[in-house]
């Protein structure tokens, strides 16, 4: 994958590709009108051409721009030439080492994506993260992924099909390997590759504990809802059982004033027959 020398065109537009493509992609299509406009001539013209990068690529474009993606391939070379006199065990620990790393960089590319507004979906999270496995593991997508002018994501067993397409500008050389290392040189960078390592691993035992966190204070607020819920209900219940017994007590009163009225009435017919009873008596006494 070998490109030719650039020209001060090709270089005019990487820049812009490189400062473009680091936009969010809701920002592109206005940025890139905007820097067309400004260049002159050839430039402006290829310029307003730039694809717009799908979000996994813009994503590990900011993975690129971070810093980490490039120490990743550098430590990952280093580890190839590192292991040529390992057994198939101590192969086998350092490529399981290798996936965490990977994964790692590519929860990183998700970070970087949501501080600039962006979240990933678990396809585009996937995306990346083939992204920079290939990167990782094959040093022509090493070099085109850290021009950071991704203009859609790179799958490993696609890579026989090319990767003009995947780049904005000009393509890159491939990386070259280093001259073989001494014996020292070698322990150093696979002590450097395997730290780097460990400090993976770590993250992402960190994210697994405040996942588990996190599911224990799901849980924690589902019960508190639950218990919460019965309340209500029980309260609901409570509350129509006290609406009956009002509703009882009320009929009861009207019951018992009907009651009190009718013998308030029985009560004033017999002192009106008793006031005539004597009014009676009286005049037969008179007689």
């Amino acid at each position: 994958m070998t490109g030719a020398a650039r020209s001060d065109d090709d270089a005019l537009l990487d820049e812009a590709a490189v400062e473009l493509l680091a936009l969010p992609p809701a920002r592109f299509t206005a940025a890139r009108a905007e820097r067309a406009a400004a260049v002159s001539g050839t430039v402006g013209r290829r310029i307003a051409k730039l694809r717009k990068p799908t979000v996994a690529a813009w994503a590990v474009n900011l993975l690129v721009r971070d810093g980490r993606l490039g120490e990743a391939v550098e430590l990952s070379h280093a580890l190839r030439e590192a292991q040529d006199d390992l057994d198939a065990t101590e192969l086998a620990r350092l490529g399981k080492q290798r996936r965490q790393l990977v994964t790692a960089l590519a929860r990183r590319a998700g970070e970087l994506a949501a501080e600039a507004g962006t979240p990933l979906s678990s396809a585009m999270a996937e995306a990346v993260e083939k992204t920079v496995n290939a990167a990782v593991v094959d040093p022509g997508v090493a070099a085109a992924v850290l021009t950071g002018r991704l203009v859609s994501p790179i799958d490993l067993a696609q890579v026989d099909d090319g990767l003009g397409d995947a780049v904005a500008g000009s393509m890159p050389e491939a990386l070259t390997p280093a001259a073989p290392r001494d014996d020292l040189a070698a322990r150093r960078a696979r002590k450097a590759a395997e730290r780097a390592v460990r400090e993976a691993e770590r993250a992402h035992a960190d994210a697994a504990r405040e996942n588990a966190a996190a599911d224990r204070r799901v849980a924690t607020a589902r019960e508190r809802a639950d218990r919460a819920r019965e309340r209500v209900e029980g309260l609901r219940a409570e509350l129509a059982r006290a609406e009956a017994e009002a509703a009882e007590a009320d009929t009861v009163v009207a019951q018992r004033e009907k009651e009190q009225k009718d013998a308030v009435a029985a009560t004033r017919a017999a002192q009106r027959a008793v006031e005539r009873a004597e009014a009676a008596r009286t005049e037969e006494s008179d007689a």
